[in-house]
């Protein structure tokens, strides 16, 4: 019972996560709230990758629903039960949460990149949409954010979001990897006597 119980509150941790990163990465389309900015000439490639929406959002809608399921299967399965039973369960439960390693790892990967790269913005010099940081070290020099004029804020508003996204991504990886080894445990241990249970029925 203990596995089941870990992947169901690991499930349930998973929820929340998934759908902040899904709004966070809208919200990238917008910046400052905008709604005249978001085309592929004027936001950061990395916007377009989608990555919270699909990689740390809809991707893993799959580990979750499996997760939360792991506590209500039948333990007598592995003796012809019409339920999948534990260890088949725990071991379902291992390649879903590869794919959910998977897409929090997209997420991650992508979200990493785009802190690194920055967004694209015009200056006072230069009205093309083009990015200025390329190296990454305009994130601990806050007074390099001010050279871009369009999107307004948009430095701000690419950097907490990307945080945001950095940071819930490798919380899902976490959680994902956590489960690879809670359902490995369950696979390989058990969690009942399956004949002996079935033989009492």
């Amino acid at each position: 019972m203990c596995t089941g119980k870990c992947a169901r509150c690991l499930g349930i941790t998973l929820i929340p996560l998934a759908l902040l990163c899904i709004i966070a990465n809208t919200l990238l389309f917008f910046p400052n709230g905008e709604t005249g900015y978001n085309s592929p000439e004027k936001l950061s490639d990395s916007v377009w990758c989608f990555s919270g929406i699909l990689g740390s959002g809809l991707l893993m809608v799959f580990p979750i629903l499996v997760f939360m399921g792991m506590e209500n299967n039948d333990c007598c399965g592995c003796c012809g039960n019409e339920s999948c039973g534990k260890r088949f369960a725990n071991f379902s439960s291992i390649i879903f949460a590869g794919i959910g390693v998977a897409g929090a790892a997209y997420c991650f990967i992508v979200s990493a990149v785009g802190l690194n790269v920055g967004p694209k913005c015009t200056t006072k010099d230069n009205s093309n949409y083009t990015y200025h940081f390329n190296d990454g070290n305009y994130l601990g020099n806050y007074s390099m954010w001010d050279i871009c004029v369009k999107p307004p804020q948009i430095v701000t508003w690419h950097v907490t979001l990307f945080s945001l996204l950095l940071v819930m991504s490798g919380i899902q990886l976490v959680l994902c990897a956590i489960q690879v080894i809670n359902g490995l445990f369950g696979f390989i241990c058990g969690e009942c006597n399956c004949c002996s249970c079935c033989e009492s029925a």
